[in-house]
């Protein structure tokens, strides 16, 4: 391993992650090490790593290889490995972008979930296909306290528990995850959204991201919102072949979620490079368990 290992520092709707280039798929990044990058406080702090691989050089997306150069690596604030981050891939693409690997237009992005497209336009927003939802069937409930809602489940990619809720403060500090029953709906974990309506298709919404807590954005949770919304609302665009649009306010900002009448949901939102710098090898083998 080197001396010095390159990192950037990038966000989307203040869903912030730590950035590591290895086309080669030469760094052996352990929990532990993505855990000590993350840390806000001894370390660079994000909620999550990009590890930026070309898709050839790691098994997990060799056979992606052909729709896609770059594989996205995404580990979650305490290490753990997801499928997807939707604000990561916008992150992701504005990085290829900043490192001169593509320009302004569409490109395709390997990740755990599959090959996704992402458009980026002149105006800097970047738009990323998000995949069809699939919406398991079964009850599933949300908990918070002395307060509970049904919730709605839904699948993209990875795992959300959707709650309507008359407040977002009832949500509670969100430092733990709310307890989400029955336990069988989500066996590998769930990211709970507690959501509030603002005006006609518009709402806003709280997100625990199962290995972050809280987070200020979750692109995956805001697509999962619009469909459960769009379901409570009556819409499907699979039956009215109308695309149905929701805008959706985070504590980072606004994300904007098209449903289309194929399934493919679509989330356009900025993304930003706010630094880059070199972290320390030493410092982060030390953190190697």
């Amino acid at each position: 391993m080197s001396t010095r290992i390159a990192f950037l520092k990038g966000h989307g709707t203040e869903n912030d992650f730590v950035i590591v280039p290895d086309p080669e798929n030469a760094l052996d990044l352990s929990p532990a090490a993505v855990a000590a990058l993350c840390d806000r406080r001894a370390g660079i702090g994000g909620d999550g790593v990009l590890r930026v691989v070309r898709s050839a050089a790691h098994p997990e997306a060799r056979a992606m290889a052909g729709e896609a150069e770059w594989f996205m690596d995404y580990r979650n604030g305490d290490g753990s490995i997801a499928e997807m981050c939707g604000n990561g891939s916008r992150v992701f693409a504005r990085y290829l972008k900043h490192a001169g690997h593509v320009t302004e237009g569409d490109l395709a992005i390997a990740t755990r979930a599959g090959v996704k497209t992402v458009h980026i336009a002149k105006n800097g927003d970047i738009t990323i296909g998000m995949g069809r939802a699939r919406l398991p069937e079964g009850d599933v409930t949300v908990t918070v306290g002395e307060r509970s809602w049904p919730a709605r489940n839904v699948n993209m990619g990875n795992p959300h528990a959707v709650a309507f809720v008359a407040d977002l403060a009832h949500a509670g500090d969100l430092y733990t995850a709310p307890p989400v029953s029955p336990a069988s709906a989500y066996p590998d974990g769930v990211n709970v959204e507690f959501v509030v309506d603002r005006g006609p298709r518009h709402v806003a919404m709280r997100v625990h991201e199962r290995g972050s807590g809280e987070t200020r954005s979750c692109g995956t949770g805001a697509c999962a919102v619009a469909v459960a919304t769009a379901r409570r609302d009556g819409a499907d665009p699979a039956v009215t072949g109308t695309p149905a649009t929701y805008t959706v306010d985070v504590p980072g900002g606004r994300l904007v979620i098209t449903e289309r009448p194929d399934g493919e949901i679509e989330m356009t939102g900025p993304a930003v490079i706010v630094a880059e710098g070199e972290v320390d090898a030493e410092w982060l083998a030390q953190t190697f368990g």
